[in-house]
């Protein structure tokens, strides 16, 4: 028993790890915002540093060019007074050096030099480039010297080379940016260096991945000791209070993820890898708890409250003897709420697939407990062994239809309400400023996942449906003594006292108790499942379904009419196709589909005149046409609702199931053929019905 003062240190201890996952929080917010201010910084001031070298390149090329033009225009006045006569006398000195200052391929040189050195490096590039292909076309001309062009070739070359310098040491640069690298790369291989291009690409995007690990470290060591404090604070995983814990702690910190993502630090992935294994750990004690809850309810001491949406649901179906199995379908949807409520949206987002799959492990494991619970052989090869076994036996039928109708309740009603009602609530709960970038609604993945979750749910289902029908049809088909009430031996022409074909036909005794069987159980149906048609006519169908597979595959029965030795006659051909015939139409009589029942019926009838045809009985002569049988069926029908009956109906066998004076049934109740109150037990169908055209060869009906 919890205390007042474990709740309170309890309580203390949330309170305290609240504050320590917001302080460390806040202190990873401003740390980072620190570390975004600084880095803006740095670049800013790395851009000056850049200016400020253009500028500076530029200025010492302009003073470099204005002290060359200064001495240079000294030395010429100094001889000018010397010199003038001379000049003015031979006129021809001063062509060698007007020529040199017009010459084009000089003036490209100083082009270029002042374009590097002013880093218009995408002009210069423009300038060689036209150059290069000037050069080619003049090549053929031959006019220069080859010592002219092999000069310029030379000077040509190194200006190239220089602005190949002058980019890769931009680009070598620690704090280059995107843009200016792209500008640098596409330089160089505009100058044909494109592997050098590619080697430094190769090194700036090593150096970028390195500097954000090395930024990321310090992350992951804070989150990874913000993992291990919720470790070491969270409560027992096994309460209901550590689930909620979990679901907070991931919501909390997914939504400052998230936060941190919009500034480009995207921390909520290794977050969810580190948080997992507790949160699975988590949700495997809370499944454990359930599983003993549930599956064990004499031993587990908890009390859960009255949830007036599983009381009406579950107690509808109540019968004075199944109030532990009520309480049980009741502990069972408790526990699943209970675990529910506790999910935030974004567990339930990224978990939501995790608790489905747990939740369809304990309906499961409660099925095979319910099948416990029904009569009939326990050593099924598909049902594993329990540990855990229910309280309570069900012998009547009414008790067995009350758990197939608890199950069935829960599966078909309550278990998804509470699933979808949960993920809708939460989704609604997001808050709307979270910047959340997943989103909480149901979208088409989430659908496709529940729709599978369900299509198992009812693959467990079917478990103890088909159980229930196994075990019920085999207590028909034989008797306490272990003999076979449907056996071959009424269709060989030594048998006739089964069979009714003077003026009147019937189908055999077997199908007439089969008839009665069914009808007795829907009665039953009615009461214990009032207002569930669905799973009344679910189990009916599966029932009828039951007896013609067991015929269909009962190689006794075949290996009775397939020996040589025995006498079959077309009289025992024409009884056994009745019979599959008025299963049909009990089947469509009931109002449930008969689809199945028609194919089975229908292979048994197959199989049936290709033995009697081995034998020497022609079936196209010996039996008379399809709508014989069919209304012969439908006839057979009403004759026994109505409770007509001849002396060859009233006493039969004792190895058979009597049909008026006494049904043989495990059931609380006793119905009897020739009541009229018996004329309702099939989902209310009229007599009206038995006067539709329906044919066995049709099998959509």
């Amino acid at each position: 028993m919890v205390t007042n003062s474990g709740i309170r240190k309890l309580c203390c201890e949330l309170l305290d790890l609240k504050d320590a996952v917001e302080n460390l929080c806040g202190n990873m917010h401003s740390k980072f915002l620190a570390f975004l201010r600084i880095s803006e910084e740095a670049v800013e001031v790395k851009h000056e540093l850049i200016e400020l070298q253009k500028h500076i390149s530029a200025q010492g090329i302009l003073v470099q060019d204005l002290m060359t033009g200064v001495c240079h225009e000294l030395d010429e006045w100094n001889h000018s007074s010397d010199d003038v006569a001379e000049i003015q006398d031979e006129p021809e000195l001063l062509e060698p050096l007007s020529n040199e200052r017009n010459d084009p391929k000089t003036v490209f040189l100083e082009n270029i030099d002042v374009l590097v050195a002013e880093h218009k490096f995408e002009e210069a590039l423009e300038a060689l480039d036209a150059e290069e292909r000037n050069c080619a076309e003049s090549k053929g001309s031959g006019n220069n010297s080859s010592d002219e062009v092999s000069s310029y070739k030379s000077a040509f070359l190194e200006r190239k080379a220089v602005l190949e310098d002058q980019l890769i040491g931009i680009a070598e640069q620690p704090s280059v940016s995107f843009p200016e690298l792209k500008k640098a790369l596409n330089g160089l291989i505009k100058l044909g260096k494109g592997p050098v291009a590619h080697q430094l690409m190769l090194k700036f995007y090593g150096s970028h991945l390195q500097k954000r690990i090395e930024a990321l470290l310090p992350s992951k060591w804070e989150i990874e000791y913000f993992v291990r404090l919720v470790k070491e604070n969270a409560p027992s995983s096994e309460t209901v209070s550590a689930l909620r814990a979990a679901s907070i702690c991931i919501q909390a910190s997914l939504s400052y993820c998230s936060i941190l993502e919009s500034q480009g630090l995207k921390m909520s992935k290794l977050l969810l890898v580190l948080l997992r294994p507790s949160v699975e750990e988590v949700l495997e004690s809370n499944f454990r708890r359930a599983r003993r809850v549930v599956l064990d309810m004499a031993e587990s001491a908890e009390c859960f409250p009255l949830s007036p949406q599983f009381a009406s649901s579950l107690s509808a179906i109540a019968t004075p003897s199944s109030s532990m199995l009520v309480e049980s379908g009741m502990r069972f949807m408790h526990i699943i709420e209970e675990i529910l409520e506790q999910l935030t949206p974004l567990a339930s987002l990224h978990f939501g697939g995790n608790v489905l799959s747990r939740i369809l492990q304990l309906f499961d494991k409660y099925m095979d407990a319910l099948i416990k619970a029904l009569p009939g052989p326990s050593d099924d090869d598909n049902l594993p062994e329990l540990k855990e076994a229910m309280p309570f036996r069900a012998e009547t039928d009414s008790e067995q239809l009350a758990i197939l109708g608890i199950a069935f309740t829960i599966l078909d009603e309550l278990l998804p309400n509470a699933v979808l009602s949960t993920w809708m609530l939460q989704s609604e709960s997001k808050e709307p400023d979270s910047g959340l970038t997943e989103n909480v609604v149901l979208n088409t993945n989430a659908n496709m996942e529940l729709k599978e979750w369900r299509k198992h749910l009812q693959h467990s289902f079917d478990k103890l449906r088909d159980h229930f029908c196994r075990q019920y049809v085999l207590s028909f088909i034989y008797s306490r003594e272990g003999k076979t009430r449907l056996n071959a031996h009424i269709y060989l022409s030594d048998n006739r006292e089964d069979l009714y074909w003077d003026s009147d036909p019937l189908p055999s005794l077997p199908f007439q108790a089969l008839f009665a069987k069914l009808q007795q159980l829907a009665t039953v149906a009615g009461d214990v499942l009032l207002g569930k048609e669905k799973i009344q006519k679910i189990l009916l169908a599966r029932l009828t379904e039951t007896v013609v597979m067991w015929l269909s595959d009962e190689q006794e029965f075949w290996g009775v009419l397939e020996d040589n030795s025995a006498p079959l006659q077309p009289l025992g051909l024409q009884q056994l196709i009745l019979d599959m015939h008025f299963t049909v139409e009990i089947a469509r009589f009931a109002g449930y589909p008969s689809r199945h029942v028609h194919q089975i019926a229908s292979a048994i009838i197959a199989r049936a005149i290709r033995t009697f045809s081995a034998r020497g009985i022609d079936p196209q002569s010996a039996l008379p046409e399809d709508e014989w049988f069919v209304e012969t069926a439908k006839s057979a029908i009403n004759k026994l609702l109505l409770g007509a009956s001849g002396s060859e109906t009233s006493d039969i066998d004792e190895d058979h199931i009597i049909v008026h004076d006494e049904v043989v049934s495990d059931s609380d109740t006793v119905s009897s053929l020739s009541s009229m109150e018996s004329t309702e037990s099939f989902a209310s169908a009229s007599m009206a019905e038995l006067d539709s055209p329906s044919n066995l060869s049709d099998p959509d009906n």
